[in-house]
């Protein structure tokens, strides 16, 4: 229900991918053992930064857009029971392709 949230501004929506259940070695870590991703899927964008001459700046990312973000980036915000993160556009580090 990540529809009913709207970012203002340079802001973005992000909905975190999912932890690793294994290491690579096959051991199953259990919750409290997981560290959680720093990566992500852009679920919504904001209206762009307010630049000087009164106009918005665009985006770098787009909807949908798998990104890397910083480890403290963003506000974790719930709906629904979904968890997302509500960060500024320069929180993100790289967008990842294919």
């Amino acid at each position: 229900m990540a529809e009913k949230i709207t970012p203002l501004g340079d802001k973005i929506l992000v909905k975190r991918l999912e932890a690793e259940e294994k290491t690579a070695g096959g051991i199953v870590l259990p919750d409290s053992a997981k560290e959680k991703p720093k990566e992500g899927k852009v679920i919504a964008l904001g209206s762009g930064k307010l630049l000087d001459d009164g106009t918005r700046g665009s985006f770098q990312v787009a909807k949908g857009d798998r990104v890397l973000f910083a480890s403290y980036a963003g506000t974790e915000v719930k709906v629904n029971g979904e968890e997302y993160l509500l960060m500024p556009e320069e929180d993100v580090l790289a967008v990842v392709k294919g």
